[in-house]
Parts: structure tokens; sequence; C-alpha cells
């Protein structure tokens, strides 16, 4: 990286890390089959915020018809099964091989899904007060500030839409890695963390070619959020999948329902 500290390079080099993701076929990149489409167009929806733990249905309201942005959703997951459950589905992400995932299945199951790239932080390439309904799963830890998220996805909903949003626990970032791997859940890192505090030869022992990561505190994703203008509605949590130490000792997950004050 030039600059760690610029904007643009942390955008540029989480882009390319993310693409490398999808070459790897990391979780969050294989794209729904066309029986779970299937399903959508049924009117079933199994859709996720955070690691496990099904949205509930009342969260999402009235999908058929509705205008949707996947915030920082691409993959080929959540986006086409709300396009095929009847929604108007565009989707902003940072990486163009995330992006081509929701292309992918677009083009396979013969579903409309607007696609941009983009910085979640930055909705320029939408109006103010277009959508009903944000979809946004558990993505701000790669970058740098959380507060502009908030801002522009209150200002690109109408007025009474609805943020459903998935993050994690800063904690998860502030454990021990060398720890990690042996499986013990030990706290090595204070707030506020930054992967940018880590020198070159760290983060390639400990998190090679990955994204940068950066811990939100719960002021500012929950905080944030009510500062940008939301309600906060409901909330639950959520524990990870198990590939961390942490999952066996908290849900180090949180998902929110929040609404634009009309």
């Amino acid at each position: 990286m030039a600059d760690p500290k610029d904007p643009d390079e942390i955008l540029a080099y989480n882009r390319r890390a993310w693409d490398r993701e999808v070459a790897k076929g990391n979780r969050w990149t294989v794209p729904v089959n066309a029986e779970a489409v299937a399903q959508a167009r049924a009117g079933v929806l199994s859709l996720v915020l955070t690691p496990q733990k099904p949205v509930p249905a009342h969260w999402l309201g009235e999908v058929a018809g509705a205008e949707i942005l996947g915030l920082a959703s691409g993959g080929g997951q959540q986006m086409p099964l709300l396009a095929a459950a009847g929604a108007k589905v565009s989707v902003i992400d940072n990486a163009p091989g995330q992006l081509a995932r929701d292309a992918e299945v677009a083009a396979r199951e013969g579903l409309e899904i607007h696609t941009v790239l983009g910085d979640m932080g930055d909705l320029s390439a939408f109006e103010s007060d277009r959508f009903d309904l944000i979809f946004h799963p558990c993505a701000n830890i790669f970058r740098p500030s959380v507060r502009p998220v908030w801002r522009e996805a209150h200002r690109v909903l109408k007025p009474g839409g609805r943020l459903l949003s998935g993050f994690c626990n800063p904690v998860v970032l502030l454990l021990d890695p060398e720890a990690a791997r042996r499986g013990e859940a030990v706290l090595r890192f204070t707030m506020p963390y930054s992967d940018l505090d880590l020198s070159e030869a760290e983060r390639q022992r400990w998190f090679p070619d990955e994204p940068l990561c950066f811990a939100h505190s719960l002021e500012d994703q929950l905080g944030g959020q009510t500062a940008a203008g939301f309600a906060l509605i409901d909330l639950y949590e959520d524990y990870g999948d198990g590939s961390v130490s942490i999952d066996r000792h908290l849900p180090a997950y949180m998902a929110t329902l929040a609404v634009k004050r009309g």
C-alpha cells in the first residue's frame, strides 16, 4: 500500500483482497442455488445478516414490489433471493468479483439485479428517499469509519424505510491471533483497533492477503444509527460459525432493525 492511511488506498486494497476471497471460495462469495431461488419465488425466504440466525420475516415487511438496496451485500446470496421474491433490487459492493456473483445468478435465473461498484459509505450513485429497505449484512468491519455508512443509508431510504444491518462485537478483533490458532480466546489489543496499526510483517503472518479490518464500537454501531436519524426497533444476537475461539464464549454478532423517522 502506497499510503495505508489513505481512504482510497484502503478501498483499493480491500477490493483486491475480496476478489481473492471470491477466487478462494469464501463462504460469503458462494452464490445461492436454483432451489433457494425457487423457494424465494414461492414466498419462502431465508436470509442472514449474521453468520447463522435467519432474519425474522417481519423485519422484511412486504418484499414484492419494494425497492431494496443490498449495501455491501454482493456475493450472489441475499439479493437474488429478494429479487426472486418480487423486489426491485440494487446492490452496491466494493468488489467486482462479488458483484459478478450477483450478475451470474441473475443471468442463470432470469432475475433483474442492478449492480454498482462502490464504497458503502458513499451512496452518491443513488438519489435521496429512494429505497424502502436496505439490507446490510456484516461488512462495515472492512471500513475505517462506520458513521458515514449510517448517514448515507438514512439519506437514500424513504421516510419510514427500514435498515437491516449485521455487525460484530469489536471484541472479535481484539483477540490474540497466536492464541486463537491454539483455540484460545485471549485479549491482546485494545480499542480503537485497526489492522493498519499492525506492521506489514504482522498482517502477513496473522492475516495473509486478507481484507483490512477495523473494530467499531457499539457506540458507533448503535449510537451511530440513532445519530443519523434512525429509530432502533429491534435487535438480536448470534453466534459465529465456530471458526474463531470466541464463538464458544459469547454471541459476538448482532443484527438490528432500524426505521428512518418520517
